[in-house]
């Protein structure tokens, strides 16, 4: 399968999926920011004086996905159904993976929203605890796995994981 965001002449064009069959689909995406002792230890007690962080970067999260073709150009606006974002404190590492699940019933898929919903947390992090540590480290955003659609299922073994529930 070649790129699809590119027409004969080589412009970047919208998918056309007038035709696609409604689906369910699924996309989670992980990434992680590395803290100072201080700001793991503040996000932790939730004595940031910012609020409560995860509970902001949840929310923020939450919207970044439902905006996500504002930012993304060539993005189909999409009817999200569900999207949940959630984190994991890693205490050894000074670490706080957070995670994006987006669901939707549509015509093509929810990972672009699942990234986006995880940069948008991790950037909300960043921002409500830079007072006390400007040298966080985001990264290592992928996505994890994703469902429905054509290609079916596929888990990303490579990406960061989630402790199991």
């Amino acid at each position: 399968m070649g790129l699809t965001h590119f027409d004969h002449n080589g412009n970047a064009v919208m998918v056309d999926v007038t035709e696609k069959a409604d689906t369910v689909r699924e996309a989670t995406a992980a990434g992680r920011i590395k803290v100072n002792q201080a700001v793991y230890e503040a996000v932790e007690a939730g004595t940031v004086k910012k609020g409560d962080v995860l509970s902001v970067a949840a929310t923020a999260g939450i919207m970044g996905a439902k905006r996500t073709s504002e930012l993304i150009p060539m993005c189909h606006i999409l009817p999200i159904t569900n999207c949940r974002v959630w984190f994991e404190m890693r205490p050894e590492e000074r670490e706080i993976y957070c995670f994006c699940t987006v669901k939707v019933t549509g015509k093509t898929g929810v990972e672009m929203e699942a990234l986006t919903g995880v940069s948008t947390a991790l950037l909300t992090i960043y921002d409500m605890c830079k007072a006390l540590d400007k040298s966080m480290e985001i990264g290592e955003i992928s996505l994890w796995n994703k469902k429905g659609g054509i290609s079916g299922e596929i888990i990303n073994r490579s990406s960061i994981q989630p402790d199991p529930i």
